[in-house]
């Protein structure tokens, strides 16, 4: 399943549109009852300042060309927030080039590695994709332990949507997995190029009648902080905070760290499932890919 820049740009703007209402922005309703949601065309393009032919060329996919200042009118327009107005920039002219010709890193340096062992909460590296590069002990007793996995397997998108166990693990996982879309859409925006990219999504896409649904929402995020509650096989049910930490020097990659506020219940259980150790991997949770 390739990823067209134009395709996307096209149906991004298009899946924006249609969430408005001329009652969203102070547009009166004139003419018949609508047969489609959303804003027209022309709608858009008055409240943006530019022309209609202009803004339907660029709703068609031509986002060659496009001046910062008539992008920052068509996101105030749309409404985007922050994160889907960096979606539609990269959409239009992706900072980081050629993703083919992009070395993807793999490679996690060992004083990061060192790093994660010392951190007393669970922890991991990820990346591109919802990869997953490396990890510690107490990330492994809580999500289970990704060294059983072949590298490819070792992705958030695969164990959120084709492994039974990582699903039974997060109380709401629907929500995990329209966030972890939301990433792979962020991704395909700066990488539409990346052969591997373009084949998980095309992967599951055939697998996930879920993900066929959430990808084709448009929507896209950013991997920043939160909560997540989950529901371990071995102590239980814990609300935990997530963190995560780019890399400057190596912006393909981040660390993510999970904690729980200290004198809770869900700090109870992490402590204990720390206290297990390796023990909690082999007797809890499983990770084994189940398509």
């Amino acid at each position: 399943m390739d990823v067209d820049p134009r395709t996307e740009l096209s149906e991004f703007l298009r899946s924006r549109r249609a969430r408005l209402s001329p009652d969203d922005v102070g547009l009166p309703r004139y003419g018949r009852t609508r047969r489609v949601p959303g804003l027209r065309r022309e709608e858009l393009a008055q409240l943006a300042g530019v022309s209609v032919a202009y803004y339907t060329r660029l709703e068609q996919g031509n986002g060659r060309n496009v001046s910062d200042e008539v992008l920052d009118s068509i996101a105030r327009a749309l409404r985007l927030n922050e994160t889907e107005q960096t979606h539609l920039r990269n959409l239009t002219n992706c900072p980081y080039g050629n993703s083919r010709k992009k070395r993807v890193t793999r490679e996690v340096r060992p004083a990061l590695r060192h790093l994660l062992d010392n951190l007393g909460v669970p922890a991991y590296i990820g990346g591109r994709r919802t990869d997953i590069y490396a990890w510690n002990p107490m990330a492994a007793a809580l999500f289970g332990d990704w060294s059983e996995l072949e590298p490819r397997d070792r992705n958030w998108a695969r164990l959120i949507f084709l492994n039974t166990s990582c699903q039974q693990l997060f109380v709401n996982w629907e929500s995990k997995a329209a966030d972890v879309v939301a990433f792979l859409r962020m991704d395909a925006g700066c990488f539409p190029n990346d052969p591997e990219l373009t084949g998980l999504i095309g992967e599951l896409s055939v697998k996930s009648e879920l993900f066929r649904q959430l990808w084709a929402r448009h929507d896209v995020k950013e991997k920043t902080f939160g909560t997540k509650t989950l529901r371990h096989p071995l102590v239980g049910e814990m609300t935990l905070s997530y963190e995560t930490l780019r890399m400057p020097s190596e912006p393909d990659l981040f660390l993510s760290s999970y904690h729980a506020e200290p004198g809770t219940p869900s700090a109870e259980a992490l402590q204990l499932l720390a206290s297990w150790g390796k023990d909690a991997t082999r007797t809890g949770t499983s990770v084994h890919t189940q398509a």
